[in-house]
């Protein structure tokens, strides 16, 4: 197993965090929305983080947004991506945890999540229906997953709203 290095994006990395994004996906759908993301006010700094292989070049990417759950203040998560040659080697769930952490450490409580129903639960998430979250749009129930960061605040109930680059 390999030990990932992750940490926060820096200016310096946005064009190899772009080419993660184009590789790992079948359109560049994920890599315009990354940097459709970053000029919006939804971006905050510190929450795009990079796993890095031991010298130093980027192989994954998770980034944390601002979205709200009903009128409390939430993060997304998406886009998550891994260079194809290190797809299944921890190197996405690395940059997963290092952005939950993160995102933990700035003091913030709430992340929503779609995305496969069998990866994300290992981090925390649950299905966002058995919290009465929802979306404005059909989703495969299974797939729209929340969590919370601090036990102590649970889950708000209410429909997600994304920051405006999701066109959701």
């Amino acid at each position: 197993m390999t030990a990932w290095n992750t940490r926060p994006e820096t200016n310096d990395d946005i064009s190899a965090i772009r080419e993660v994004n184009l590789a790992a996906f079948d359109t560049a759908d994920e890599a315009n929305l990354v940097d459709a993301l970053r000029a919006d006010s939804s971006w905050i700094k510190g929450l795009s983080l990079v796993t890095t292989d031991q010298n130093g070049t980027i192989v994954g990417h998770a980034l944390l947004t601002r979205c709200h759950i009903g009128d409390t203040p939430a993060l997304c998560l998406a886009p998550c991506a891994v260079l194809p040659d290190h797809q299944r080697s921890g190197a996405g769930s690395a940059a997963i945890r290092a952005a939950l952490t993160a995102a933990k450490d700035m003091g913030e409580y709430y992340v929503t999540v779609m995305g496969h129903p069998t990866y994300y639960p290992k981090f925390g998430f649950t299905r966002a229906s058995a919290h009465g979250i929802g979306l404005s749009i059909d989703v495969p129930d299974e797939a729209l997953m929340v969590m919370t960061l601090d036990h102590n605040h649970p889950l708000p109930t209410g429909t997600i709203r994304y920051a405006a680059p999701f066109g959701i």
